[in-house]
């Protein structure tokens, strides 16, 4: 199964719901998360009619089932959200958030930066760019609480780790350094870059989660 890149990606299967997965578009690997969402949706039976869409303001929620917060710079994006508008729709979002390594971050309650304004979706304390700037970037198996088949393959850059977390915070991974992947309901919050790699099953266990 193949369709073009492009800001509204729809997936195919028969059967199952549809629905529509939005991607913060302001910063940092979009097209990567559209890519793995699209495919995630395909393989958990999604209808015809389901879709991935760019999210760049209040209005491109709207009918989103799931938001996911991509890589990048927290900074930035923590920037471009006020900018837009974004800050108390996400907020106030009912669905589900998917939050990997700049998002682990905005996802937080405290963050040692005053230039990022932290959703504080979850009760963590994040240490940004924990491991290093760029060429600190490497690849791990680990393996993570709840998922089936084996570790996962976490490729980390300039990557987050969470060094406290609140009892309504579920950790689902860890290394030497911190937390690396944590869960509070409907919140699934990484360290790492499963977008990047082929395997889906972290994509599937947070829509499946959310009854997709």
């Amino acid at each position: 199964m193949s369709t073009p890149s492009g800001p509204m990606r729809c997936c195919r299967p028969v059967g199952g719901k549809i629905v529509k997965v939005g991607v913060l578009a302001l910063q940092g690997d979009v097209s990567e998360h559209i890519d793995a969402f699209f495919k995630a949706l395909a393989s958990c039976g999604c209808r015809e009619g389901s879709t991935v869409v760019e999210v760049r303001s209040p209005a491109d929620l709207a009918g989103c089932a799931a938001l996911a917060i991509p890589g990048g710079e927290s900074t930035t994006i923590s920037r471009l959200i006020d900018k837009n508008g974004l800050y108390e729709p996400i907020r106030t979002f009912p669905g589900g958030i998917f939050a990997t390594c700049a998002g682990m971050v905005l996802m937080a309650t405290d963050v040692a930066d005053p230039r990022v304004h932290t959703l504080g979706l979850m009760n963590m304390t994040v240490d940004r760019n924990a491991f290093g700037r760029q060429r600190e970037s490497f690849e791990v198996d680990i393996p993570v609480t709840g998922l089936l088949d084996g570790p996962f393959h976490a490729i980390f850059i300039r990557a987050p780790v969470v060094t406290a977390a609140g009892a309504d915070v579920q950790v689902l991974a860890t290394l030497d350094q911190g937390i690396v992947a944590a869960e509070k309901g409907r919140y699934l919050a990484l360290a790492f870059h499963p977008e990047l790699g082929g395997d889906l099953r972290l994509h599937e266990r947070f829509l499946k989660n959310l009854g997709i």
